[in-house]
């Protein structure tokens, strides 16, 4: 027995979970394909760009290669800590700056 209208449950029809959409996949392949195939002609209009042009480009490029950094926050009640706790956390972002001083 099929589902009644207006039943509480949402939407009747459409894709089911886990479908992938196929549209958004066939314009994904197109699109890459058209890249790879154009890539020498890209890369000397991006080489023709003024300077400014050029970073706007590749900053709008890497959003789809580097994942976007989220900020990350801690919340530490020093107050809990023995001093033992707090002289290896010290400890630890000490080495840490160092590390990334000498690379």
């Amino acid at each position: 027995m099929g589902r009644k209208r207006n039943d509480g449950r949402g939407r009747m029809g459409g894709r089911g979970p886990g479908v992938p959409n196929r549209v958004t996949s066939s314009v994904r392949t197109w699109l890459s394909e058209f890249v790879n195939n154009n890539r020498e002609l890209i890369e000397s209009d991006f080489k023709k760009m003024q300077p400014k042009d050029r970073v706007q480009v590749f900053e709008r490029l890497l959003q789809y290669v580097l994942p976007k950094q989220a900020a990350v926050e801690a919340q530490i009640d020093f107050n809990a800590l023995t001093e033992a706790q707090i002289d290896d956390i010290i400890s630890s972002i000490n080495e840490t700056i160092t590390d990334e001083t000498i690379q």
